[in-house]
């Protein structure tokens, strides 16, 4: 399959190709050169826990509010 570079530098990946290795308009692609050749990878999602660390803040200690979580009490 061939594509050709256009004078922005973007490049049409053959449809075959996108349906066979499920890239979706949005996905995020990464580029390296090997050895004079130009490899491209799908780059892999981070999973949603890891999207949402650090995003609440409290003060806290895990401890702590594991502690407030378990006791049957703490929310009545």
């Amino acid at each position: 399959m061939k594509s050709r570079v256009t004078e922005r530098g973007q490049v049409t990946i053959p449809k075959e190709l996108r349906e066979r290795l499920g890239i979706r308009a949005g996905q995020i692609l990464e580029f390296e050169e090997r050895g004079g050749k130009l490899t491209l990878s799908k780059r892999m999602p981070r999973s949603p826990v890891d999207e949402l660390y650090g995003v609440l803040q409290s003060e806290q200690s895990t401890d702590e509010m594991m502690e407030q979580l378990r006791d049957p009490g703490a929310f009545s």
